[in-house]
C-alpha cells in the first residue's frame, strides 16, 4: 500500500477500514520487536490485519494458531475464514479436517449454517469419510431442518448424495416418506436413478451413473479386473486388479488353469468365466465363478459345447455365449446360462457362424459387431441383435469399418467398438459409435496405438483400453482412456504385463481382499 505507486503512498494521513487499531498497534510493535502475542481473542483480527499490510510472518504465525486450535466444533468456521482471506494451506486443511471427522463435523451449530454452495462442496467429496451412505443423508436432512426455507434448494443438495449406494430399505422407508422429496420432481428423478441401479443388477455397466461412485473412505473402490490372456504364446491365469484413481495394481486369486481367448462377464459383484483355449491348443467348456468376497473361484456347469474366441455377455440376469471355435470350425450356436438353476441351454442361433466377435447389452437387447466369418479369418462389418423376449435375431446397419479381434463397451446409451483387425487395415487403431436410437455409427477418435484382441471396461464415465496386440510380434503393456466428451484418448499407465485376448471388466472390489502389488503368476 505504502511502497507502491497506490494513492495512500502519497498521502501524510490515511484511513484504514475493516480493521481493529488494536491490531494495527500490535503489527507496528512487532515491526520493532519481532515479537507479536496470539491469542484465540485476537487471532482472527490480528490474521485479517496482517494480511490487508501484507505482513506475512504474523500471517502465517495465525494460520499455524489456527489449525492447532481446530476441532469438530469450529472447523467449519476456520475454513470459511481461511477461504475469505486466501490463506490456501488453512483452507486445505480445514477442508481436510471436515472430511475426515464428518461424522461428528455435521451436528455442528458452523455445519448447519453453511450455504448450499459450500454443504454441496463437502458432500461431494470422494474424501469424504463416512462409515456409510446414509450418514450423508441425515446430515443434509439436518441442515435443512435448521431452516425451512432451504426447501427451494434441497433438489441441488439431493444430486450430490450417492442414492445408489443407499440401502434399498432406507431408501424406501425413510428418503422416499419425506415430503421435501415427494413434492420436488427432481428429488424424484434421482429416486428413480438409484431404484434403477439397486434393482437392474445386470445393467450397471450401461447405466451412466456418477452418483454410484464409492467414496475412498468406505474401503471400496471401481476398478478394472483383468483376467488370463497370452504374451508371445505364453497363456497367463494371473488375475489382477487396477485402480484408475491410484493407477495402483493389485493381485486377485488367480485362475485354477492359465486360459486366453475366454470370455468374461460381471453381474453386481459376481465374475463369470467361460470358455476359451487351454495352452494345448484345446478349446474349454468350463464355466468358473469368481467370488470377490472370499476372493477365490468356484466350477459351476460347464457349456454344451467347447467355445474358444466365442462372445460373452450378461443380459438380464442370463449369461449368453455367441458363437466362438469348437476346435474344427467356427459355431453359430448360442447357449444361455442360468445362475440360479446352473444350467445351460442353446437358444437360437446366430445369422452366421462367427469367431471373435464384439458383444455387448445394451436396453434389454444382445449385439454382436464384427467378428472372423470367412476362412482366412478376415472380419465382417456385419452387426446382429438377439431380442430374447421374442427368440429372434435382425441385423441392423453395418458398422463402417469390418473387423474382428475387437474390444466393445456401452457408454451413455451408446455401444462402441474398438480396435480389431481386418485383412485390409491390419491391426487397427479405429474406433467407431453405435446409436441405437438413430441406427448409424460414425467415427470416433482413433486411439494412440494399433490394438488387435485388447480388453476393455467402463470406469466412471471413461472408457479404459487395455493391451491387445500392435503385430504379430509385438504385445502391448499400456492402457489408454477416452472422454467422451472431448473425443480424445490418452495413455494413463501400463498393464504388470503385456497380453492380447485377456478380458476386461470394472467391479466395485474392496480394497482388503487384495494381495500384495506383485508379479502375476503364469
Amino acid at each position: 500500500m505504502f511502497s507502491t505507486d497506490l494513492i495512500e503512498s502519497k498521502q501524510e494521513r490515511v484511513a484504514i477500514n475493516g480493521v481493529e487499531p488494536q491490531m494495527i498497534g500490535m503489527l507496528v510493535s512487532y515491526a520493532y520487536t519481532s515479537e507479536v502475542y496470539i491469542s484465540k481473542a485476537n487471532v482472527q483480527a490480528l490474521l485479517a490485519a496482517a494480511n490487508l499490510l501484507d505482513v506475512m510472518a504474523v500471517r502465517e504465525a495465525c494460520c499455524r494458531f489456527m489449525e492447532r486450535q481446530m476441532d469438530e466444533m469450529n472447523c467449519v468456521g476456520i475454513h470459511c475464514f481461511a477461504e475469505a482471506h486466501s490463506c490456501k494451506v488453512l483452507e486445505k486443511r480445514s477442508m481436510d479436517y471436515i472430511l475426515e471427522h464428518f461424522s461428528s463435523v455435521y451436528q455442528q451449530e458452523e455445519f448447519l449454517s453453511l450455504c448450499v454452495d459450500k454443504l454441496t462442496e463437502i458432500i461431494a467429496s470422494d474424501h469424504l469419510n463416512v462409515p456409510k451412505e446414509e450418514v450423508v443423508f441425515e446430515a443434509a436432512v439436518l441442515w435443512l431442518n435448521k431452516c425451512p426455507s432451504r426447501k427451494q434448494n434441497f433438489e441441488k443438495v439431493l444430486e450430490n448424495v450417492r442414492l445408489p449406494l443407499i440401502s434399498p430399505y432406507y431408501l424406501h422407508d425413510v428418503i422416499e416418506s419425506l415430503e421435501v422429496v415427494k413434492d420436488n420432481q427432481a428429488c424424484q428423478r434421482l429416486i428413480s436413478e438409484a431404484k434403477d441401479y439397486l434393482l437392474l443388477k445386470d445393467r450397471r455397466g450401461e447405466l451412466y451413473c456418477p452418483r454410484a461412485r464409492p467414496r475412498r473412505s468406505t474401503g471400496t473402490a471401481e476398478v478394472i479386473v483383468t483376467v488370463g490372456g497370452e504374451d508371445d504364446k505364453v497363456v497367463l491365469r494371473s488375475v489382477e486388479s487396477f485402480d484408475p484413481v491410484t493407477n495402483q495394481w493389485k493381485n486377485l486369486a488367480c485362475l485354477p488353469f492359465a486360459v486366453s481367448k475366454h470370455g468374461l462377464v460381471v453381474s453386481d459383484s459376481t465374475l463369470y468365466l467361460a470358455g476359451g483355449e487351454f495352452p494345448d491348443g484345446s478349446a474349454s467348456r468350463e464355466m468358473w465363478r469368481y467370488d470377490p468376497c472370499f476372493d477365490s473361484w468356484i466350477e459351476m456347469a460347464p457349456m454344451n459345447v467347447a467355445r474358444s474366441e466365442l462372445g460373452l455377455v450378461m443380459l438380464d440376469g442370463f449369461v449368453y455365449a455367441v458363437g466362438g471355435w469348437e476346435g474344427r470350425s467356427r459355431l453359430d450356436s448360442v447357449e444361455c446360462y442360468n445362475p440360479h438353476t446352473n444350467c445351460w441351454q442353446f437358444t437360437q442361433s446366430v445369422k452366421m457362424a462367427v469367431t471373435s466377435p464384439a458383444v455387448v447389452a445394451l436396453d434389454g437387447l444382445l449385439y454382436v459387431t464384427g467378428g472372423a466369418v470367412l476362412e482366412d479369418g478376415d472380419g465382417t462389418d456385419l452387426a446382429q441383435v438377439y431380442n430374447p423376449k421374442t427368440a429372434t435375431w435382425t441385423e441392423v446397419a453395418p458398422m463402417q469399418i469390418a473387423r474382428s479381434g475387437s474390444a466393445a463397451c456401452t457408454l451413455k446409451g451408446k455401444i462402441y467398438v474398438i480396435g480389431g483387425w481386418h485383412a485390409s487395415t491390419e491391426n487397427t487403431d479405429k474406433v467407431e459409435c453405435y446409436n441405437p436410437k438413430t441406427n448409424q455409427w460414425t467415427m470416433c477418435a482413433p486411439m494412440k496405438e494399433r490394438r488387435y484382441r485388447p480388453g476393455a471396461a467402463v470406469v466412471d464415465g471413461k472408457i479404459y483400453v487395455l493391451g491387445g496386440e500392435e503385430g504379430w510380434d509385438r504385445y502391448h503393456d499400456t492402457i489408454e482412456r477416452y472422454c467422451e466428451d472431448t473425443d480424445t484418448w490418452e495413455i494413463v499407465g501400463e498393464m504388470p504385463t503385456s497380453r492380447s485376448w485377456l478380458s476386461c471388466v470394472s467391479l466395485q472390489l474392496r480394497k482388503d481382499i487384495h494381495s500384495c502389488p506383485g508379479t502375476p503368476n503364469d
